[in-house]
């Protein structure tokens, strides 16, 4: 995994991923007391920088794999992600989710032409039903986050923030990362290291799923004691990948632990003070950058908003915060 995969991935993405925007906002910049940039990967197709590793992987793939078809399992932002490359290049797709994802992202798997399975995850393994369907029917597995190509996808962004940070000036500033497995954070932390080495990439984790954070600290694979039960089910994994883990240890600055009430009031302020749409997961970064300003000591925080795709009753509940 370096850097050559991450241009690569970005010339097969060009003209299909969007090239998303940083925002800002005086109001954040004065609760952060620090200037606050954030990419909008939320305004990324499918609402989440997920596509640029569905679509990276996907168009990496032979014309028998994608006769045949793809598989992935994912919790939503990754199953759309990679729905979607799979319709665009006329392969099927089976994509297994959670019961507990949220509705808006199940219903949009569907829409987009791919066969959902259902299961339950915290007495089911979607390693050994993804594994089973595969076998199958001889389907090409696209992990979410530990797989090249994935990673070289999610680097895109990476790219992008490098791009359009040297434009504004900014050289020195900590780069928060909502973090799951690690795919993003990981394929970041490689594009900056190449195009921006002034921009330090650190994880930002819910509290109870806070395994890379963990994992960074006593340099070993961390893993979380529950699987679901969160408001920030985009970024629930049970620990960091085996090829993410070492590229974040060698990149990565320490993690940023947030709260779910914290999330909930970043999606309000996005919301307000920038008018993008964030889901409790993709907005840990922005909470991360907010609420947490003691673990900063820089004058600019870039903060990546990783995901919109939130249910109607959640993002009620995150404009209550602003009352």
């Amino acid at each position: 995994m370096n850097i050559d995969m991450i241009r690569a991935a970005a010339k097969r993405l060009k003209g299909h991923a969007r090239h998303t925007p940083i925002l800002t906002s005086p109001f954040l910049d004065e609760i952060a007391g620090r200037r606050v940039f954030l990419k909008a990967e939320c305004l990324q197709h499918t609402g989440s920088f997920k596509f640029r590793g569905g679509r990276s992987a996907v168009s990496a793939l032979g014309d028998n794999a994608l006769k045949t078809g793809v598989i992935a399992f994912s919790s939503g932002n990754h199953a759309q992600g990679v729905a979607l490359a799979a319709r665009d290049f006329g392969a099927p797709a089976v994509i297994i989710m959670p019961t507990d994802a949220p509705k808006i992202k199940i219903e949009n798997t569907r829409a987009l032409g791919a066969e959902v399975v259902l299961y339950n995850r915290e007495t089911e393994d979607r390693d050994e039903i993804g594994g089973r369907i595969a076998q199958e029917r001889g389907l090409v597995l696209i992990k979410p986050f530990d797989e090249p190509q994935v990673i070289a996808g999610q680097g895109t962004t990476g790219l992008e923030i490098a791009e359009d940070m040297n434009a504004l000036g900014v050289t020195d500033a900590d780069v928060m990362v909502c973090c799951g497995g690690g795919g993003l954070t990981s394929g970041i932390a490689l594009a900056l290291a190449a195009d921006a080495p002034g921009l330090r990439v650190r994880p930002a984790e819910p509290e109870e799923f806070d395994d890379v954070t963990r994992s960074l600290k006593s340099g070993k694979i961390e893993s979380n004691t529950r699987l679901g039960g969160s408001l920030c089910d985009a970024i629930v994994t049970q620990q960091p990948g085996d090829l993410t883990f070492p590229i974040m240890q060698r990149h990565c600055g320490p993690g940023v632990v947030v709260t779910e009430d914290e999330c909930l009031r970043a999606v309000g302020l996005a919301f307000d003070r920038l008018r993008v749409v964030i889901e409790p997961g993709g907005a840990a970064a922005l909470a991360a950058a907010l609420f947490h300003t003691d673990e900063f000591t820089g004058d600019a925080v870039i903060a990546v908003a990783t995901g919109g795709n939130v249910d109607p009753d959640v993002f009620a509940k995150a404009l209550e915060t602003l009352k």
